[in-house]
């Protein structure tokens, strides 16, 4: 785990998943890396800025929270 941009977040949400999914509900690891996974599912749908104006030539992308 470490530093990742909103646009990875999901695709690093669902490695860590795999990741932990063996493991025990106590372990360490995966307290760890579910905190993680709720970290990164907020980046993604907070972190991304859209519905903006939009630059000359180019359309806004809709909001992913909404």
């Amino acid at each position: 785990m470490g530093a990742s941009t909103p646009h990875f977040a999901l695709q690093l949400r669902n490695r860590i998943a795999k990741l932990i999914a063996p493991l025990a509900a106590e372990n360490p690891a995966r307290l760890l890396g579910e905190q993680e996974i709720q970290r990164l599912q907020e980046l993604a749908i907070e972190g991304e800025t859209r519905g903006g104006d939009a630059q000359d030539g180019q359309r806004a992308l809709p909001s992913l929270g909404t």
